[in-house]
């Protein structure tokens, strides 16, 4: 997916907001939007949203001189879901459906994104599995995911963010976990979920995890380490979690199943659906479908 117009302002809008999370000078917010502003004017608009947000990023981490800016409300968000998790556990366990019931409970943690909304609450969590439990999928959806997981041999999971993979904990637990490996940043980007906040949610004592070696808040392929593309390349099946892995992996050469709540215009618009739609989308190298 390339970057559009409407994505500019977004940039700017995350750059501000990385920089005065950690520092309440006004002269260094500055410093770091003007950084961003001489990296706009010679932006390549091919690129994807992800691969600008990298870029800004990096700036932001330099500017202010941290390496994880976002690492207190990463353990706050991850400390919020742990408390969540015995409840939706329940709610799963209870459910006629249990796998949709937990595939709407993985969509109701992609609200925790402060690359989209900077702004989330802790109290969001609560009204965002409320709505995401009352969505309704189309007739076939849960059953071609059903089918896609019953005949992979090799699924790679790509987490998204932090306190988000508490959620998706609770979706992974439901597949085959002797085949599924799952990915987590390289490196420190806005919260997205890196090997700590894996460690943190439980995962590697159910399935392996690796790190894709990247800092990305999405899944560059081409800029992540060998171990990662190898493993890419080899599954028969991803199931990706997020807008920037949507925004990243959109036109792969993949079977892949976009798992994620529409949180901003340009994304709602690219998939034609309202903001907070949640949703699921099976694309394959030459098929794209979308069910709301």
């Amino acid at each position: 997916m390339k970057t559009c117009i409407d994505c500019i302002p977004c940039f700017f809008r995350q750059a501000l907001e990385a920089a005065r999370l950690v520092s309440d000078d006004e002269a260094v917010a500055e410093h770091v939007l003007r950084s961003v502003a001489a990296l706009v004017k010679d932006l390549d608009m091919d690129q994807s949203p992800p691969e600008m947000g990298q870029k800004i990023h990096r700036i932001v981490r330099e500017r202010v001189g941290m390496d994880d800016p976002y690492r207190g409300i990463k353990q706050t968000f991850n400390e919020a879901a742990l408390k969540l998790y015995p409840e939706m556990r329940r709610l799963i366990g209870a459910s006629e459906e249990p796998l949709g019931t937990a595939v709407r409970l993985a969509i109701a943690g992609n609200i925790i994104d402060f690359g989209v909304n900077g702004g989330v609450q802790d109290g969001d969590l609560e009204r965002s599995i409320r709505q995401c439990l009352a969505a309704h999928f189309a007739d076939g959806q849960l059953a071609a995911f059903k089918r896609a997981v019953n005949e992979a041999e090799d699924i790679l999971y790509l987490a998204d963010n932090a306190g988000e993979i508490v959620f998706d904990r609770l979706l992974i637990e439901l597949l085959p976990v002797e085949r599924v490996t799952v990915a987590v940043k390289g490196r420190p980007i806005i919260n997205d979920a890196t090997m700590e906040d894996a460690i943190v949610a439980g995962l590697p004592q159910i399935v392996e995890v690796i790190d894709n070696g990247d800092d990305a808040p999405g899944t560059v392929a081409e800029a992540c380490c060998q171990e990662f593309r190898r493993r890419f390349a080899r599954a028969d099946l991803v199931i990706a979690k997020g807008q920037g892995n949507f925004e990243t992996l959109s036109e792969a050469d993949k079977h892949i199943f976009f798992i994620l709540r529409a949180k901003c215009p340009v994304i709602a618009m690219h998939l034609a659906c309202p903001i907070g739609t949640s949703v699921l989308l099976e694309h394959k190298a030459s098929e794209r479908r979308l069910v709301n």
